[in-house]
């Protein structure tokens, strides 16, 4: 056991010693003293010699304070043999600024080196560790160099006028931050400081240098040194290492210099310093020493005086030693934190960053060669990009981007080696996966792990799409991997990831950026047109990661021939509609058009080798290997051929009209397709019906553009040109003599451009609306032709989803308004098409009345087939063409629209009810008188099949609802609750007709705001009646249009609350159909969201028995969606409770005025 009284001893000794190093620094304190406790009050004198007699007032102070306390003989001891011991003490000097300044450093000397020893006793002595119980409540034993804040503040003031007495009036014009730049007190100084006496200036900084930087070995006082004084350390320590020497000095500097060894040690403890202090600050104080190149006139501080200028050899040096610090690792991320650490983001932040992006990107002249800076400055540039702190992140990312872009333009050949080659490196790998991990059976499955490919893919999109600067390195470098970043987001719309979005992204930027070649042939290469556009290596593919991203992993072998060949061709389909979706999001771009020609085109050449393969080929006369490559290649033919149809077919079906066909040089590139189709069956002699259609709408398309529905540009008549040759060849060969002449026409007015125009030509575009319902009329339903199942018609294969023969259906409204009125003009009295035949009977018996009063004689009927008669039509089309100039929309009255919303032609009929629903939003007042009539136009108009128009016809309901509440949501009511009616439609009708009155209702609803309390109730009864009907749609669209209006009911809801919680829990419970639960879950999660803060309120007796159906919705409910929708639910309620118990703490004050 340890003696105790050892153990008092050591303790009492500790305190002697702790002792001593608060009397050293009490020492400090009396030599610091403020100057005003120091002079004498009433004496006139000037600041620096005030100063002067302070300092030594404040030095008598101190010998007497030593000499008079006992308790101070070992600190006085300690002074006197540090004072013998050091060799730069000079006790004869005439400089008072001097003195003071060496009896700071003796004291300050001292102090760090009994520190030391204390220390080091600390840790050698295992007494002084154990001397606190170790138990778990006891701190650790404190160090003796711990010092108190009083401490820490006495002696910042002491390290402050070291520097500013002992080491910056000694340094070089140019050299650190004048003192008369930091404070007034700085001129006081420059007037007390004696430099022409012993010891030489050189030397006095030599010495504060050094004794400062052996107080800066001891830890707690290196804190207080560097964290005020560091550039002035570093100013010193430059100067006396690297100044170069010269004969004639300044006038106030000694002619005997330093020596040579004391000049290197300075040189060690410069590069010391500098790497042990934090980099970003080491780079902030040389970019603050470096200075700029050219005095600042003007730009000084107090006075006018102009910045002094940085000395050629301080801004090399500093220049040097920045090389030094920005070539070392982690260097980019040190000289950003310098710049822009501190900085909020605010408007010069970004000037910032591309100040330093722009030192970053410029290889330095200290370099050793261009190459290596390159190397290791592009991959720091890259983990610039991977930070996650916000504000950090946002700086980062932009100079990261700029210093990236900047490279790329300036050095493309370093940038593709060191910058693309490592960036891209993870898609390369995808491709190119190594041998070892192909054949290699123990390596992990994990080709390219989760975080590098989702890393990757996050710096391609910062770098390429929020940078913004497309250069030739860049695309040729991104175009390699276009197929991988494909097939990654065709794996991402599969599955749930946050790369889907910025892959689509790319997608995009690289499409919009790349020159048009490139990206058709892109695009053919993605949907196998064109090479082998997978984008992952064979045996591999894409697996879904743990954290949301993606990995690419070995694919597992299948057995079955049939399972394989399915997941081929599935895998290959859904690459082609993912690219289609890819080309719908280009709204503003040409590209889409120019891909559905290019993909025409090359149908059109695979015509002409079908008929070229149609020829027998001998193959007896083949060797084997002759006879399997010509097996092969007609495999492959076919192939090509499925491939293009496919992305042909889903082209038209995915993408509007307004896409592929944006301009008229687009409308021409698609008619040639079609001229040169219909020459190769000529040709043939195999034309059949489909063809002679494709024909005739390739002609009548032309007819009508040069007929004056669209303004023509000489650039459009010059693409026509394209066309002469194939009209010129139908014009000679086609058996139709009549397709002939029209042939011929077209070709002399392209050819004159307009000047010359033959009847048949405006004929022709006449007759090309009319021609289009007389056509199909006459054809059964499901027989109507598109116009890509047209062009591929040699094939055999789609059928049309759109008509052919219809001008708004093909694109053409970059006239809108001038079309439109062509259009609808010139096919007024079209006959209908079969499935709007029973439509339009039912519209004509119910509008008889209405023709009555505008045209004063009955309409002409149509035929019992339900067909005109083709030379009525065109009688009457050659009149309303006639009548109306194109490009002129006429002005009509109410009986004209009144009589147009019973056109059987589908265009005119929408117009005519648009029109209708205008007027009664402008408050027609013919319009509002005639709303009987109106509202059962709209009635029978909803049994429309068309879209268009009973959408059209929904939108006038809605705003007759709007003028007249009362009276038509009883009417709706009314139709939406009648049942079926045998007598008069099928079932199917009949269900079709309710939820479109539903969907009106919905939008009503939905339109009345604040009056929703007032006329919402017989809605609301009307809708809890529905969720009981037979049939399932019904029930969800009572649903959907209760969720509604219930969000808008607010108090009013109150009494119902009871009624509507019975109704949507037995919903959920009871409910069979899928679609019904999740419509009343949806409901409760409206009314949640529609009341909000209220909730508590207006269902507060009912809140807990939805809790529980939503909570058992969670629970037990199998299907997906409608869970989702019951945890969106309960989130809602969650803010509600949250916002009821926590309420927000206002800072507001209430005020009661007493009676």
């Amino acid at each position: 056991m340890l003696n105790p009284c050892v153990l008092v001893e050591e303790w009492r000794s500790a305190e002697l010693l702790r002792e001593m190093s608060a009397a050293l620094i009490r020492a400090l304190g009396l030599l610091t003293k403020p100057a005003r406790e120091a002079h004498l009050s009433g004496v006139q004198m000037t600041q620096h010699e005030a100063l002067l007699l302070a300092l030594q007032k404040n030095q008598t102070e101190l010998k007497e304070h030593l000499l008079a306390n006992r308790e101070l003989d070992e600190a006085r001891q300690l002074l006197e043999e540090v004072r013998k011991e050091v060799s730069w003490f000079c006790s004869d000097t005439e400089d008072f600024t001097w003195s003071f300044v060496q009896e700071c450093l003796l004291l300050l000397l001292c102090l760090a080196r009994h520190l030391t020893s204390l220390l080091e006793a600390f840790n050698q002595d295992p007494c002084c560790a154990t001397a606190n119980p170790r138990t778990p409540e006891a701190a650790p034993p404190l160090p003796p160099d711990v010092l108190s804040v009083v401490q820490q503040k006495t002696l910042g003031t002491v390290l402050q006028f070291l520097v500013t007495l002992g080491l910056c009036p000694y340094l070089a014009p140019g050299v650190g931050v004048d003192l008369e730049r930091r404070s007034a007190f700085g001129a006081a100084v420059e007037d007390a400081v004696r430099r022409e006496v012993a010891p030489p200036c050189e030397r006095r900084l030599l010495v504060t240098t050094t004794v400062l930087m052996e107080v800066a070995a001891v830890s707690s006082l290196a804190t207080l040194v560097f964290t005020r004084h560091l550039g002035d350390l570093m100013a010193a320590l430059c100067q006396l290492g690297y100044r170069p020497y010269r004969l004639e000095r300044e006038g106030f500097e000694s002619s005997k210099g330093l020596m040579v060894e004391e000049r290197k040690n300075c040189k060690h403890a410069l590069r010391g310093l500098l790497g042990r202090v934090y980099q970003p600050i080491v780079i902030k104080e040389l970019l603050v020493l470096q200075g700029g190149h050219k005095a600042a006139p003007g730009s000084g501080g107090k006075g006018g005086k102009t910045l002094t200028q940085t000395p050629p050899w301080l801004r090399r040096l500093c220049g040097q030693l920045l090389s030094e610090r920005l070539m070392q690792p982690h260097g980019v991320q040190a000289v950003v934190r310098a710049i822009l650490e501190g900085t909020g983001g605010g408007d010069s932040d970004w000037r910032k960053c591309d100040a330093v992006a722009k030192i970053l990107a410029t290889c330095p002249q200290q370099s050793l060669s261009a190459e290596s800076y390159y190397r290791n400055v592009c991959p720091q540039v890259l983990q610039l990009l991977h930070f996650r702190d916000k504000v950090t992140a946002e700086q980062f990312q932009r100079v990261a981007t700029t210093v990236a872009l900047t490279i790329l333009w300036d050095q493309p050949e370093f940038a593709q080696r060191f910058l693309l080659s490592p960036l891209l490196s993870p898609l390369q790998h995808c491709v190119a996966v190594s041998e070892a991990a192909r054949v290699a059976e123990d390596i992990p499955q994990e080709a390219v792990p989760e975080w590098e490919l989702g890393r990757c893919v996050e710096d391609v999109y910062k770098i390429y799409v929020v940078g913004n600067r497309p250069s030739g390195p860049m695309l040729s470098a991104l175009a390699d991997v276009v197929p991988t970043i494909f097939s990654l987001l065709c794996f991402t719309k599969q599955n749930a990831s946050y790369l889907r979005a910025p892959c689509q992204e790319i997608l995009l930027w690289y499409l919009s950026h790349t020159e048009t070649f490139s990206a058709l042939s892109q695009l053919k290469g993605l949907c196998f047109l064109q090479g082998d556009g997978g984008g992952v290596a064979p045996g591999f593919q894409f697996a879904p990661g743990s954290e949301g991203g993606v990995r690419l992993t070995r694919r597992e072998a299948i057995s079955d021939e049939d399972d394989a060949l399915y997941e081929k061709v599935s895998g290959e389909q859904w690459r082609v509609e993912c690219l289609v979706q890819l080309l719908a999001e280009m709204k503003d771009s040409d590209l889409p058009g120019d891909f559905f020609l290019l993909l025409l085109q090359d149908l059109t050449d695979l015509a002409a080798e079908q008929q070229e393969a149609e020829q027998q080929v001998d193959t007896s006369t083949m060797t084997l290997l002759e006879l399997e490559q010509h097996l092969v290649g007609c495999v492959h033919g076919h192939g090509q051929r499925l491939a293009l149809l496919q992305t042909l077919a889903v082209m038209c079906e995915r993408l509007p009209h307004t896409l592929l066909l944006r301009k008229p040089t687009q409308v021409v590139g698609f008619v040639e397709s079609m001229l040169h189709r219909a020459c190769i069956g000529v040709e043939r002699g195999s034309e059949n019906a489909v063809e002679s259609q494709t024909l005739s709408m390739g002609m009548g398309l032309i007819a009508t553009l040069l007929s004056g529905a669209a303004q023509l540009s000489a650039e459009d008549y010059s693409s026509m040109s394209r066309l002469l040759s194939p009209l010129e060849q139908v014009s000679q060969q086609h058996p139709d003599p009549v397709i002939q002449e029209l042939a011929s026409d077209l070709r002399a007015t392209i050819a004159t451009h307009g000047a010359y125009c033959p009847g048949s030509v405006i004929n022709a575009a006449g007759w090309y609306g009319n021609g289009a319902s007389t056509q199909k009329a006459s054809q059964p339903k499901g027989q109507n032709t598109s116009a890509a199942s047209a062009s591929a018609s040699s094939a055999k294969t789609h059928s049309v989803c759109v008509d052919p023969l219809q001008p708004s259906q093909l694109g053409l409204s970059y006239s809108s308004n001038s079309f439109s009125s062509h259009s609808s003009s010139g096919s007024a009295a079209s006959g209908p098409s079969a499935p709007q035949q029973n439509a339009g009977h039912g519209v004509a018996e119910s509008c008889a009345e209405m023709k009555e009063q505008a045209q004063g004689s009955a309409c002409r009927p149509p035929h019992k087939d339900g067909e005109l008669s083709v030379h009525k039509l065109g009688g009457m089309s050659t009149r309303s063409s006639v009548s109306s100039a194109p490009g002129r929309t006429p002005q009509k009255n109410l009986s004209k629209w009144l009589l147009e919303a019973c056109d059987p032609d589908v265009p005119t009929r929408a117009m005519a009810l648009r029109a209708l629903t205008h007027a009664l939003r402008e408050g027609d007042k013919e319009a509002l008188e005639t709303q009987d009539k109106v509202l059962m136009l709209f009635l029978e108009n909803l049994e429309h099949e068309e879209s268009f128009v009973y959408l059209s016809a929904i939108q006038g309901l809605v705003v007759l609802a709007d003028s007249f509440p009362e009276q038509i949501l009883q009417r709706l009511l009314a139709e939406y609750q009648a049942g079926p009616n045998a007598g008069s439609l099928s079932r199917g009708r009949s269900l079709e007709t309710r939820l479109k009155v539903g969907e009106a209702l919905m939008r009503a609803s939905r339109a009345m705001g604040d009056l929703a309390p007032h006329y919402g109730r017989p809605l609301i009864g009307a809708f809890l009646s529905g969720t009981r009907d037979e049939d399932s749609s019904v029930r969800a669209s009572c649903l959907s249009n209760l969720g509604e209006l219930c969000q808008r009911l607010q108090f009013s809801l109150g009494p119902l609350a009871q009624e509507l919680s019975s109704c949507l829990t037995a919903l959920i419970k009871t409910e069979k159909e899928a679609e019904v639960r999740r419509a009343a879950v949806h409901v409760i999660a409206l009314l949640l969201r529609g009341l909000s803060d209220k909730t508590t309120q207006v269902l507060g007796d009912v809140l807990l028995e939805l809790y529980r159906a939503l909570k058992w919705v969670v629970r037990t409910d199998s299907d997906e969606v409608a869970v989702l929708h019951a945890q969106l639910a309960l989130e809602e309620l969650d803010d509600v409770m949250r916002k009821f118990i926590f309420p927000q703490q206002k800072l507001e004050k209430k005020i009661v005025v007493l009676p």
